[in-house]
């Protein structure tokens, strides 16, 4: 029996007329008056209500309705799911703006597509693997590229000294290097405590405390002390290139160098590796000094080796080579540090989400590779008997 208007079977919609109404056949639900966000809450009220159960309901007509927003659109596409119906073909409305409305709000809440299921985890580890080892080896040959592409720019400074930017190189020597002496000294000076009271306990077995003395000497001056300071330069300088960088590309700041004319790898990136590569063996010196005299320090207090053994016991261990070796390895870790710093902050794309990843990669990327270097340093100086 046809339903009037106004009025719902109990098998087909609830007596809630208040926003809808029922056509006489009973095929179509016509929602009227104000769907608004404000009304939004009472109207879900009244379809959580809603039965549609064998109403034979086919259409929802929006004729009678007077205003819809984006949450009364919301809530048109949820009559339609509860009527069982698709939004596209079932609703009808002659006010184009509101259908479109519908329609762009339904298709922004359509269910999620099931996810495949998931294959052999052996394969897809081995596609992890695969797919982290060509990024490794793309991104190694970008920056071999950008190496390249410094040391071109280098030369061509070299040809035409007045395009250097000698005040922009002395300030980054000055922020670069002199203003991590004390921080790289303080942490050389501790390992060295470390390292002869370490060595020490060790020795004391057997008697040949005096050799903590050659310890310290020779692991300090050849290794330790370059290394440590490798590191915390690339934590502190590394990042800082990177996050200078970065904000600039972010802020648009490089693009108006391109377009003032001037290179930003003259203006920016080489002033930074020649002002880390000219630094870093004072710094590995300062560093190389604090690293003995907390060594020296430490044996004076813990084995009685008073200053003036320590210095000629160090003088007839240590020969001026392994000083020499650490001092050598310095540039090339400064000049790997500038440059990895330096091309991760231009490769940041336009968020500080960016910025933070890829100040953290030359963080991480220039302790690899000064650790790579310095292993290779290692096997270089063991074949021609350093």
């Amino acid at each position: 029996m046809p339903v009037r208007e106004g009025r719902c079977n109990a098998m087909s919609v609830s007596a809630d007329t208040e926003y809808w109404t029922i056509d006489a056949a009973g095929a179509a639900i016509l929602p009227r008056g104000r769907w608004t966000i404000a009304e939004a809450g009472r109207i879900d009220a009244a379809l959580a209500r809603l039965s549609v159960r064998g109403s034979g309901i086919r259409r929802i007509a929006l004729d009678r309705l007077e205003r819809v927003d984006t949450a009364g659109a919301w809530m048109i596409c949820k009559l339609a799911r509860r009527c069982d119906l698709d939004v596209a073909t079932s609703v009808e409305c002659p006010d184009p703006g509101k259908l479109n409305l519908i329609l762009r709000v339904e298709a922004a809440h359509a269910e999620p597509a099931d996810m495949p299921v998931p294959g052999n985890p052996v394969l897809r580890v081995l596609e992890r693997l695969g797919k982290a080892t060509v990024d490794s080896l793309e991104r190694a040959g970008s920056i071999i590229g950008f190496l390249g592409q410094t040391v071109a720019i280098g030369a061509s400074v070299l040809v035409r000294p007045r395009r250097m930017r000698l005040t922009s190189m002395v300030h980054h020597m000055e922020q670069a290097g002199l203003n991590a002496l004390p921080i790289v000294g303080l942490i050389a000076f501790l390992i060295g405590i470390v390292l002869a009271f370490q060595g020490a306990s060790q020795l004391e077995r057997f008697g040949a405390q005096i050799f903590v003395v050659n310890l310290i000497g020779i692991s300090i001056l050849r290794e330790i002390g370059i290394l440590l300071t490798a590191i915390v330069v690339a934590g502190r300088s590394g990042s800082a290139f990177a996050a200078q960088l970065g904000a600039m590309k972010i802020n648009e700041e490089i693009d108006a160098l391109r377009t003032l004319g001037l290179d930003p790898m003259v203006v920016l990136v080489l002033p930074r590796v020649l002002a880390l590569t000219l630094m870093m063996p004072v710094l590995a010196f300062f560093a190389d000094m604090a690293g003995l005299v907390g060594g020296g320090l430490m044996a004076w207090v813990a084995l009685g080796v008073s200053p003036e053994v320590y210095v000629d016991r160090l003088s007839t261990a240590v020969s001026i080579n392994a000083l020499m070796v650490g001092l050598v390895k310095a540039p090339v870790f400064g000049a790997l540090i500038a440059l990895i710093g330096c091309y991760e902050g231009l490769q940041t794309g336009g968020s500080s989400d960016s910025l933070g990843r890829q100040t953290t990669m030359a963080v991480v990327e220039g302790i690899f590779i000064v650790i790579v270097a310095d292993a290779a340093f290692s096997i270089f100086f063991n074949v021609v008997g350093i």
